[in-house]
This record gives structure tokens, C-alpha cells and sequence, in this order.
């Protein structure tokens, strides 16, 4: 019958063994959400490389604003003279505590910010933060693949934060263990 210390050190081994493999196995997926989880925190400061800044339109009253046809209509326009293309508006953000409105494209990641009320352009730009988003949280290997529901981010996400707690715990616990035992 094994003593105390030797059923210690039998657990300490499983330990690292068991942190040892999650590690070597899910290396390769770590590395990328900690990649991206790095550009994501810094979309809003990095000079507009990975995500055009929020600009102020003229007012924050809404009953001065266009109507949101001819706002989309001076979007596509904005783009087309920028860009050189037509696209399909994805999505619109609308902030009212700045007066303006971002619309999001379909195609390559664009985005055009506009005065609400005037429906000057204040910027046009390429937002990167939404494919890093996607390379984050899994959610592109759904898109590519046409995966329904979202399965695989699902899956994907919970095993990385499955193996993340794994690794809280084993690594306390290789931390911890050897003093315990010396005690």
C-alpha cells in the first residue's frame, strides 16, 4: 500500500502529464487566440491599422438627421468613389451620442462612417477587427465550411475554455504540490 507522499507524488505526475498534453495538443489554437485576443484589445488604439476610430458628426439630435435611405444611399456612393466598388450594406451602427452612423459592407471588411445629419463622409476604411474577431472565436472555420448554427465556435470555444481552466488548476496544482509534499 503506497504511503501518503507516494500517492502524492503518483498525483503530481498525472498532473503534469495531463497539463503536458493539453498543451502540446492545443499549442497550436492557443497561440492564435492569444494572437488575436492581443489585436482585438488594441482595435481602438492602433492609429486605425486594425479598426477606423469613431468620428463626431454635426449634431446628436436625431430629428435633424437624413433619413436613413438617403444615409445609405451616400454611404454606397462614399464607398464606390473610395473604393472604386459597389457593395451590399452587411450592417449600420448607429451612434447617437455622436451624430453619426458607421455602415459595414459585405465585401473585404469595409465600412463608411457618415454625419448623420449632413451625410458628409468622415471616414472610409477597411475594419480588420472583423475577420480577427473571426480567426478569434472560431466562427470563420463555420463561415468557410457553412457550418450551421454556429456548431463549431460552440465546440471550439468550449474546449478552449475547458483546457484553460485545466490549466489554472494543473498549473497551481505543479505549482503547490511540490511544496505541500516537502511540508
Amino acid at each position: 500500500m503506497p504511503n501518503k507522499r507516494q500517492r502524492q507524488a503518483k498525483f503530481l505526475r498525472k498532473t503534469r502529464k495531463l497539463h503536458r498534453l493539453s498543451g502540446i495538443s492545443l499549442f497550436v489554437f492557443f497561440f492564435i487566440m492569444a494572437v488575436t485576443g492581443i489585436l482585438l484589445g488594441w482595435k481602438k488604439n492602433s492609429a486605425e491599422i486594425i479598426m477606423p476610430d469613431t468620428y463626431k458628426g454635426e449634431s446628436t439630435d436625431q430629428a435633424d438627421w437624413l433619413p436613413m435611405d438617403s444615409l445609405s444611399f451616400l454611404a454606397t456612393q462614399a464607398l464606390f468613389e473610395a473604393e472604386g466598388q459597389l457593395s451590399e450594406i452587411d450592417r449600420i451602427d448607429v451612434r447617437p451620442s455622436k451624430g453619426s452612423m458607421k455602415f459595414l459592407f459585405q465585401d473585404r471588411q469595409l465600412e463608411v462612417q457618415l454625419d448623420a445629419t449632413t451625410g458628409e463622409p468622415l471616414s472610409v476604411g477597411r475594419r480588420h477587427n472583423d475577420w480577427i474577431e473571426a480567426v478569434h472565436d472560431g466562427s470563420i472555420v463555420d463561415d468557410t465550411l457553412g457550418v450551421p448554427h454556429g456548431i463549431f465556435k460552440v465546440f471550439y470555444n468550449s474546449v478552449m475554455g475547458i483546457a484553460l481552466i485545466i490549466f489554472t488548476v494543473t498549473g497551481f496544482w505543479l505549482w503547490y504540490g511540490p511544496r505541500r509534499m516537502r511540508r
